[in-house]
Order: C-alpha cells, then structure tokens, then sequence
C-alpha cells in the first residue's frame, strides 16, 4: 500500500474513532504507527522548552461529538493550558471552521479553554480553516498579523506529523512542532474536568455541512494538501 493510500486510511479512521467516542489515549496508541513515537515527541518538548517561550502556539480544531468535546479535543486544549502555564506560550490560537457541525470549532475550544482558566486576553480564534492543512496555514498568516513572531503548532503526534512537511515546505522552516508528551497528559488526566458549556456564541447560523459541499475525496485532498486561499489574512 503505497503512503497516500494509508494516510487516507488512518486518517479516516481516527475521524470514526473520535465520532465514536473512543477514549484519547487507546486513539493515540492504535494510529502509533504513523505518529511520532514517544520519545521522539519528548525530544522535540525538551527542544522546544529550550527554546521557549514562544508568542503563539497554533491548536488545530476538533468537532463536537454530540454536542460535547470529546477526547482528541479535550486532549489538544488542556495541552495548550498546559503549554500556556509553564510559559512555554503566550497566547494560544485556536482555529476551525464549522464543518462538520454547526458550531465554530475555534470558538468552541476558546469556550472550553476560558473555562479551564485561560485568560481570554490570551486567546485568538481563526475561523476560515476545514482542513489541518489550512488550521496551520491560516493561523500562522493570522498570527504574522497580529504582530506574532515566534510561532509553534501544539497537537497529538499523529497531527503533527501529519503536517510536519507541509508546515516546512508550505508555511514556515521557523514554525516549531510541539507534539503532546503522552506521560504529561497521562499524569494531568484524572484532573482534567468536564466543565458545562453554552455553545450559542460558537454556532454558525449560515452553516452547510462539509459533506454536502465537498466530496470524500476533496476532503481527504483538503487534509493533506490543504484548499488554501493565498489572500487571506494578508
């Protein structure tokens, strides 16, 4: 099976996977294959802590699963709060459309995350992106704009190297990767509350479902090349 093909494969499947409801770490480990290993993510964290603090860290959107967050999303912001309290990062941008839900992603994470304790000073939300591709290429083109500098994507491994070279050859060499560090969430695991949200200020009353715009396999073309509007945030 050539790398296309299989990319196409795990990455529909972690999707089911997350719509399933399955738990984030059992997610992590069945797709390890494809995703930074362990240690290789720990290296990187300890680069990058090095390297820190950074203006921005970029958190690649998620949909709600019935109207509730579920585990890869939880995952990706209580590693930003993370990231954000040891000063690894300054402010924090989420970003995501409202593709596959009605609800913005971007400002459903930014609801979660206020919740959680992030100030909302520190919080940004880029609102064009349906596609990974497209939350790493907006968000830095929104970033650069709002005057930030030193640049980083904070998400699962998997993700991450997913976008890794588009990232180097699409985007910026400077970005930098910072991968979750699977002990690290372990550890914050049994804290990691549930806290109740109203997700009005996040609902899109013009929304039309990617699935009815776009077929299977744009979607699949969007997520690893990306359907990327050069003009915007210009």
């Amino acid at each position: 099976m050539n790398s296309g093909a299989l990319l196409i494969l795990k990455t529909s499947f972690t999707m089911r996977l997350q719509k399933l409801g399955v738990l984030f770490f059992p997610v992590v480990l069945v797709v390890s294959a494809c995703s930074f290993s362990a240690r290789t993510s720990k290296t990187l964290f300890e680069k990058v802590s090095a390297e820190a603090p950074y203006d921005v860290i970029i958190v690649p959107g998620v949909p709600l699963i019935n109207g509730k967050w579920g585990r890869i999303m939880k995952g990706r912001i209580y590693w930003s709060k993370y990231l954000f309290e040891k000063g690894i990062a300054k402010n924090i941008i989420y970003s995501g459309s409202s593709v596959y839900s009605p609800y913005y992603e971007a400002r459903v994470m930014a609801l979660y995350a206020m919740s959680l304790g992030i100030p909302k000073r520190n919080i940004y939300t880029e609102l064009k992106a349906e596609h990974t591709t497209e939350n790493v290429y907006y968000s830095y083109k929104y970033a650069r704009k709002l005057g930030f500098n030193k640049i980083a994507v904070a998400s699962d491994p998997f993700q991450t190297k997913i976008v890794r070279g588009f990232v180097r050859k699409r985007v910026s060499a400077d970005i930098a990767l910072i991968p979750f560090v699977s002990d690290t969430l372990k550890g914050m695991e049994p804290r990691m509350l549930d806290p109740e949200i109203d997700f009005q200020p996040a609902f899109n009353t013009h929304f039309i479902s990617i699935k009815k715009r776009e077929s299977f396999w744009k979607r699949i073309r969007g997520t690893i090349r990306g359907n990327i509007d050069t003009l915007a945030y210009r």
